[in-house]
């Protein structure tokens, strides 16, 4: 049987920023590659030959080593996660519907998607050359330019106990095949659990420091601002762990259904140690709530997948859906609670309308 291609809706063509509809995600535990996100900062993708890439750990070390691929695989056991990546941007449409959001990518519910991958632990490698007291942060830069880091590479940081962590991948491979290009071959990074900026893509350095990175996306982009705040250095808040999300998958939004039973199902994800315990599914705006089925998860940091069926009235329905996880945190109701001037983190509650006609049983 021959699938048909998964037509991405294009955001912008340099960079490439695009992002599958919803229904090429539903009940899929991992993300078919066709159907994944691509999120770039630079006007054109690396192009790296994998026989003469090199990485370099440096910093506060006490052996700065710079390591080929084949030294990585060679010296170092591959460990392999099933890890959900989700951009910090992910249903910012939803927020711009609230406010404008000039300039900003507006992202629908696709920029996030599941993947298998392989590669060495990062952890492994910093204890190799050997961590220096004082450390707190390790930077991670990739080949790629943005313009907006004055010539300079893509670079964010990620706290030094999170770069222990045996989850965070030096990624080759990506569902068991080698890593593609556009997903930042020959090796990315793979942070389990946090936005996907901090995944940083085409990896090329890696330094052990006493202080966050001053780049660009760590110093000024990718931080939670307040409503009524401008980006500068250091304003507002560094995003890291993913905060509790859900949303409706299948069937998409605006779509036409025969009434009666119509099974619902969509994804949860939580970030950093949180884990999704329940999700909740409303047809009446959320006066009241019926708990979906939660699939078992393909791993430790992949999304949930939920289903559900529901008893759908001839004419329209606006189905709600809304997560919980381990700690007790929910989804909140109102975008308008969450708007903030870079639209990040919208992890308000998800909706998708249903227009069910009366079936036809002559």
């Amino acid at each position: 049987m021959t699938t048909q291609p998964v037509e991405l809706t294009v955001h912008s063509s340099q960079p490439y920023n695009a992002e599958p509809p919803r229904s090429a995600l539903a009940d899929h535990d991992l993300t078919p590659l066709d159907a994944f996100y691509h999120r770039n900062h630079a006007p054109e993708r690396p192009r790296i030959d994998p026989a003469t890439w090199t990485l370099r750990v440096d910093g506060m070390v006490e052996r700065p080593a710079t390591f080929s691929l084949g030294a990585l695989r060679e010296r170092f056991r591959e460990h392999t996660e099933v890890v959900t990546l989700q951009c910090a941007g992910n249903r910012r449409a939803g927020l711009m519907a609230v406010a404008d959001l000039p300039g900003e990518t507006p992202w629908g519910p696709g920029a996030t998607g599941t993947a298998r991958w392989a590669g060495v632990r990062l952890a492994d490698v910093l204890r190799e050359v050997g961590v220096e007291p004082g450390a707190s942060d390790v930077v991670l830069a990739g080949a790629d330019l943005p313009e907006e880091s004055d010539g300079g590479p893509y670079e964010v940081s990620v706290p030094l106990e999170k770069a222990l962590a045996p989850e965070v991948l030096l990624a080759w491979s990506m569902d068991d095949a080698p890593l593609p290009a556009a997903h930042g071959a020959p090796v990315r990074v793979v942070v389990p659990g946090w936005i996907g900026a901090r995944s940083v893509k085409w990896l090329e350095r890696v330094t052990v420091t006493d202080g966050p990175s001053h780049g660009h996306h760590q110093a000024v982009a990718y931080r939670l601002l307040p409503a009524d705040a401008s980006p500068a250095p250091g304003r507002g808040v560094p995003l890291g762990p993913i905060a509790v999300n859900a949303d409706v998958l299948a069937p998409d939004d605006d779509a036409e259904v025969a009434a009666g039973p119509v099974r619902v199902s969509g994804y949860a994800l939580a970030g950093g140690e949180r884990t999704v315990v329940r999700v909740d599914v409303s047809v009446d705006g959320g006066a009241t709530w019926r708990q979906a089925d939660l699939e078992p998860q393909a791993g430790r940091w992949s999304w949930r997948l939920w289903h559900t069926e529901l008893d759908l009235p001839a004419g329209t329905t606006r189905v709600t859906a809304r997560a919980w996880d381990s700690a007790a945190g929910v989804q909140p109701a109102d975008p308008a609670e969450l708007w903030n001037p870079k639209g990040y983190v919208n992890n308000a509650w998800a909706h998708v309308t249903l227009h069910a006609s009366a079936r036809d049983d002559g």
